[in-house]
């Protein structure tokens, strides 16, 4: 299988998840009735917040898909079906996001649900992701094998994710505004180098 039309199309489903992120940025008009126009933005924090958020989780994510994939050293249908699991959550996200900016202010039971979307959302995502990286750490995989006996560390290290959005999935249900910021925190995770052994 071409790697090169994998990873072409995979950026495709990125950059249009990404792009969905800013659907919900826009504001009432003038003759809405809503106030003015600082009110109407001042109001609307909750979903430039959750933008901002996803915005850069999904673009993480893209820059982790692209370092990992560069490491491989074959294309196969197993792989495949992975990456396509994975993109299946990132067109969520933007789902997820505006759920979580409609509901987060208000509080109770429905903050607590749109938290825990959003969180299983991204705990998919980062399942798919761990399943992407156990994949390439198999014989022949990747142009360098990770060095023997590093294998287990290195997957632990790239799936940690999993295990905080787990942890926030469980939260929303407790604390919505404290399960969302779990999935800020490991973002920043993510931002250093968590791909290579």
């Amino acid at each position: 299988m071409d790697k090169g039309r994998l990873e072409a199309f995979s950026d495709g489903v990125f950059a249009v998840a990404i792009t969905l992120l800013a659907l919900d940025l826009a504001v009432p008009g003038p003759d809405s009735g809503k106030g003015s126009l600082a009110h109407q933005l001042g109001s609307r924090w909750p979903t430039y917040a959750a933008y901002v958020l996803s915005f850069f989780v999904i673009g993480i994510m893209w820059v982790n898909h692209h370092t990992l994939f560069k490491s491989f050293a074959r294309v196969d249908r197993t792989l495949t079906f992975l990456n396509l699991t994975l993109l299946l959550f990132v067109v969520a996200v933007p789902f997820g996001t505006s759920t979580v900016a409609e509901y987060l202010r208000d509080g109770g039971s429905d903050a607590q649900l749109a938290a825990a979307l959003y969180a299983a959302i991204f705990l998919g995502a980062a399942v798919s992701f761990a399943a992407i990286f156990a994949w390439s750490i198999r014989d022949g995989n990747r142009h360098t094998p990770l060095p023997p006996g590093t294998e287990r560390a290195a997957l632990l290290r790239f799936g940690v994710g999993g295990f905080v959005y787990l942890g926030a999935l469980v939260v929303a249900f407790i604390n919505a505004a404290a399960a969302v910021a779990a999935i800020a925190l490991i973002a920043l995770y993510y931002v250093f180098e968590r791909t290579s052994g």
